[in-house]
This record gives C-alpha cells, sequence and structure tokens, in this order.
C-alpha cells in the first residue's frame, strides 16, 4: 500500500470533493466555443509541455523562485474564476487574490488545500468549453502517455515535484499522516511538525512530517474530461465519472509501493473512461 488506509481514503475523498466542486463551478461556464473542438486538445497538450518545459529551466538555472510568482498568478485567476461562479465579481476577485497570496507566501496545510478544492474549477473553466468529448478523450490519452514517459523514463516529473515541494509552491494535494502542530515553512526544504518552543526559543523543529501528495494535474485533466463530458449528458449524470475516477486512484494507491513513484494519469484516464461507459449504458437503458 502506498500510505496507510486512513491516509489513502482521506486523499480521495479530497480529490473527489475536488472533481464535484470542479463539475459545479464549470457548469456555470459552458458556452459555445470560439475554436474547433476537435482539435482544441492540441492547444491544451501544448501549454502543458510548454509550461513543463519553462519550468526545467527555472530549475536547471537556479531560479526555481520564480516558480512563486508564476504560480501565484495561477491559483489567483483560477480561484477567482471559480468564486465568481457564485459569488459577485469583485467579491470573487478580493477572495481569489487573498487566499492565494495566503495558499503560495504564508501557506498553512489547511489552507493549501482548501485551495486548491476550488482552484483546479476555475481553470478547468477556461479549456472546458472549447472541448467536446472526443478531444477529452485524446488528450487523456497523450497525458497519459507522457506521465508514463516523464516519470518512469526520463524521470523529470519526480524532478519537478520535489523542486516544487522543496519551494513550497507544489500543485497538487498535501496530506499530512499528522495535523498536530504542523507548519509549512521553508526549512531545508521540508514540512515539518513544530513542538512547544523552549523558554530561549533555541529549539524549534523537532520531525520532519511525512506526506501524501497527488498532483495538479491528476485532478485537473480528468475534471476537464467529466466537464466536456458534462456538456452531453448533464451536471447530474457528469458526477458519476468521478465517483469511477476515484476508485481508479483508490486501487492505484492501495496496490502501490510506498518507495516508489507511479504516473496516476493512465489509471486516472482508465476510471474517466469507464466512468462515462457506464453512464453511457445507463443513459441507454433507461432511454
Amino acid at each position: 500500500m502506498k500510505h496507510t488506509l486512513k491516509i489513502t481514503l482521506l486523499l480521495v475523498l479530497v480529490f473527489l470533493l475536488a472533481q464535484f466542486i470542479g463539475l459545479v463551478v464549470i457548469d456555470q461556464y459552458i458556452d459555445r466555443p470560439e475554436v474547433e473542438p476537435n482539435t482544441s486538445f492540441i492547444m491544451v497538450v501544448a501549454g502543458i509541455l510548454l509550461g513543463t518545459v519553462i519550468l526545467l529551466l527555472f530549475i536547471r538555472f537556479q531560479i526555481i523562485h520564480l516558480w512563486k510568482y508564476w504560480f501565484f498568478a495561477a491559483v489567483m485567476m483560477g480561484l477567482s474564476i471559480a468564486f465568481a461562479s457564485f459569488l459577485p465579481p469583485w467579491i470573487a476577485i478580493v477572495l481569489g487574490v487573498g487566499l492565494a497570496a495566503w495558499k503560495v507566501f504564508r501557506p498553512n496545510i489547511i489552507i493549501y488545500n482548501l485551495g486548491e478544492l476550488f482552484v483546479y474549477g476555475g481553470l478547468a473553466a477556461i479549456f472546458v468549453p472549447v472541448l467536446n468529448l472526443f478531444s477529452a478523450t485524446v488528450m487523456l490519452i497523450l497525458i497519459s502517455v507522457y506521465d508514463m514517459y516523464a516519470v518512469w523514463k526520463s524521470k523529470h516529473m519526480i524532478t519537478l515535484a520535489k523542486s516544487m515541494s522543496k519551494e513550497k509552491v507544489f500543485a497538487g494535494l498535501l496530506i499530512p499522516y499528522t495535523l498536530k502542530g504542523i507548519i509549512m515553512r521553508k526549512k531545508e526544504g521540508e514540512t515539518r511538525v513544530v513542538g512547544k518552543k523552549e523558554k530561549n526559543n533555541a529549539k524549534e523543529i523537532h520531525g520532519k512530517v511525512q506526506m501524501a501528495i497527488l498532483g495538479g494535474g491528476d485532478i485537473g485533466f480528468p475534471l476537464m474530461f467529466a466537464g466536456a463530458a458534462m456538456k452531453s449528458v448533464g451536471l447530474a449524470w457528469s458526477l458519476v465519472i468521478p465517483l469511477f475516477t476515484a476508485i481508479a486512484l483508490f486501487l492505484l494507491l492501495l496496490n502501490g509501493n510506498p518507495k516508489k513513484f507511479y504516473p496516476a494519469m493512465p489509471f486516472l484516464t482508465i476510471g474517466c473512461l469507464v466512468g462515462y461507459g457506464v453512464v453511457w449504458v445507463i443513459r441507454f437503458l433507461l432511454a
């Protein structure tokens, strides 16, 4: 098992909650596309590859701190769009800027993951209107192939994850094994537990915190697929798809080795396609 059963279930439940919130947000933004939906996956995949290259250059030239400002801009935009789906625009922007700043520059584990619950719905709302089911499926397949290469072959995805975690700007869920006294502090690149301070405040750090993580792409891409499916099956039916994606994630974590890294997207893609297949069959039988 990759993590303890309690942490695995918590990670899967938070993933599922992010999917449900994201679909509700996306539902407020679906409109007629301005680009050809059958080829729109090219734009999405190209953007991901370009972003990866830029981030690798940041690491190569030791300017990874610039990622923090890029990360802040993306989080701020995603949160503002998500909040604007149910709040007046000016309130959404204020909340988006405030929560993004708190999450990126003065993070704690609760605020960090709270932002993750909403940000992917906002970001997905940008892309889903130009995706149809075909382009979303091709996107999942291409991203899955890339994920396998990046984790098992080139291993640069592992490098990215470690570098982003060190700078405390990791895009994705961070579930600690303990919440007692936890802070997120840049101290030798680790998140640590802080115990009671001694009178002279000389000794503060008492131990490292073990974390369960799930990358942002592993949340965002299944959400985009479910959002594209929602345009043809409706919001209620689209909520079924993340249930199967969450099952796929649970099975991956259940059978994973804690000392190994795994590309999650191939397994999540299977969950997405199985989930849509189940929805299609049920709708067909009910028709």
